[in-house]
């Protein structure tokens, strides 16, 4: 089955979108900045610890990456070498 949508409004339009866009430039700038606040209260930020935990589980897992990487780049140059060498 399709579902119905009323005809008077689209997808883009919503409730408040009319109000903001009758707004000036330094008001809707101010309305973007409040809600930008709003929405970083909402956020859970990480304790010391957690960050602290989260960036060295960062660094080491980049260091593996870049110790893999490297080891398959030398292989494989290696091999290009004895072959085509």
């Amino acid at each position: 089955m399709t579902e119905t949508r009323d005809s008077t409004e689209t997808p883009e339009q919503r409730p408040g979108d009319a109000k903001a866009a009758r707004l000036g430039p330094p008001a809707r700038l101010g309305l973007y900045y409040r809600q930008v606040v709003a929405e970083l209260r909402k956020v859970v930020w990480p304790s010391r610890q957690q960050l602290m935990t989260y960036t060295l589980v960062v660094i080491v897992f980049v260091t593996v990456m870049i110790g893999i990487v490297a080891l398959l780049d030398f292989v494989l140059s290696k091999g290009v070498l004895a072959v085509f060498g």
